[in-house]
């Protein structure tokens, strides 16, 4: 007889990214990376809630949201992307794989999106070791602080 798996969920995490604070528009902020390798998540879900500049956000403003990824122990990560907690610079275009979009289009707004499944974007795998990239297309910078960044692990368990 099959085995049925039922989702079994961790407790929440907040992700560190101070390079959040004050990102200028079109700029990246990049997380530290997770290490994958001792938790074994099948899945793990992200959100993202960004604090907009008090002027100058464009009525049309949004952030993207990436992952990166590695699967060797060197580890060397999407793009060049450093899997620490600072300003990123990858090449445009950008090889990061896209999670989703949130709006930020209003003087001031607090705007959250996800939550998102990061093993989606990878072909239904949680790599080894992965982390976040957020773009601010929002036409001014982002808040000096308010953004915040949570994740849940996702661990299948047989019933």
């Amino acid at each position: 007889m099959p085995t049925t798996l039922k989702p079994v969920y961790t407790s929440h995490s907040a992700v560190t990214m101070t390079s959040l604070n004050s990102l200028a528009n079109n700029a990246y902020a990049g997380s530290g990376a997770f290490n994958n390798t001792s938790t074994g998540y099948t899945d793990m879900l992200v959100s993202v809630r960004i604090t907009a500049g008090a002027s100058g956000v464009s009525a049309t403003g949004s952030y993207t949201v990436y992952a990166f990824a590695d699967v060797d122990s060197v580890p060397t990560y999407t793009d060049s992307v450093t899997g620490t907690d600072a300003v990123q610079t990858p090449p445009s275009p950008t090889n990061l794989r896209p999670i989703g979009i949130g709006n930020c289009n209003a003087n001031g707004g607090v705007f959250r999106a996800g939550p998102w499944s990061v093993a989606a974007v990878f072909g239904g795998r949680l790599p080894a070791r992965w982390g976040l990239v957020v773009q601010n297309q929002s036409g001014a910078a982002f808040a000096a602080s308010g953004h915040v960044v949570d994740a849940i692990g996702i661990n299948d368990q047989g019933v």
